[in-house]
């Protein structure tokens, strides 16, 4: 309508020019022609704003209407690419008679019997002082602590850490006292509820004059339930032990609970 109007306009005034002098004619003919230029331009401008708009609300109709994917991450977080987490597959849990406990699944079970009351043993594939082992005797205690303090029970249970079988005469050498070959530090020890029973954890360091893996870290958990004694100990080598070892049997040993 607008451009129109403005050639309706020029045909006027080029009529009228007609009897004025061609000077005059010719300025106002270029004039009237940038009049209809200006006309055009503003149609122009109208139509590509209205493409515009009509692109910017397709694009927030778009975005109104599609769902974040499970894929999708705020910035410094990782994607979830295929949908739910990895389970771990590290351990797998076992169930016994009265307890429950976390064995690394790269452990094979094993029918050797090396400490009384043994009800369970497992070991690693690749090396066998990698192990696991569970072991349930009778007690007239109520209560772990009834044994004393975690060192005072060791001392009641010591067969866990293996007998000095060479009683020959040895100088004092490496650490060790005359006669002895064998030797067990105490690393730390610890006391914890679990489900209203307490329980005793200690972490033990034994060593042999023969250097074999450089001693064995032994981690021993134990409690008392309905009159029984439960105990687990989990261990592994010393070289083994600083190459990955120590999350298996620390998990084993911390994972263990009566039911």
């Amino acid at each position: 309508m607008a451009y129109s109007a403005c050639f309706l306009h020029q045909s006027a005034l080029a009529s009228s020019t007609a009897r004025s002098s061609p000077s005059s004619s010719s300025q106002r003919y270029v004039s009237v022609s940038k009049l209809v230029c200006k006309a055009q331009q503003t149609q122009e401008d109208t139509s590509a704003v209205s493409r515009r708009l009509a692109l910017t609300l397709l694009v927030g109709a778009v975005a109104v209407g599609s769902k974040v994917s499970p894929a999708d991450a705020a910035y410094g977080e990782a994607a979830n690419v295929f949908g739910k987490p990895k389970q771990n597959t590290d351990f797998t849990a076992y169930s016994g008679d009265g307890f429950q406990v976390q064995v690394p699944a790269k452990w094979n079970p094993s029918r050797e019997v090396e400490y009384p009351g043994q009800v369970l043993r497992y070991e690693d594939n690749f090396d066998a002082t990698s192990n696991l082992n569970v072991m349930v005797t009778p007690t007239d205690k109520k209560s772990i602590t009834d044994y004393g303090s975690p060192e005072e029970f060791l001392s009641q249970v010591n067969y866990l850490l293996g007998k000095q079988a060479y009683f020959g005469e040895t100088a004092s050498e490496g650490g060790f006292d005359n006669n002895a070959v064998a030797t067990a530090n105490i690393l730390d020890t610890n006391v914890q509820d679990v489900g209203g029973k307490p329980y005793y954890y200690l972490s033990v360091l034994t060593r042999t004059a023969d250097g074999d893996e450089g001693g064995k870290h032994q981690l021993i958990t134990a409690t008392v339930n309905g009159g029984k004694l439960y105990i687990c100990k989990a261990q592994a080598g010393d070289k083994r032990w600083f190459k990955g070892a120590n999350k298996f049997v620390e998990k084993a040993a911390t994972s263990f609970s009566v039911a």
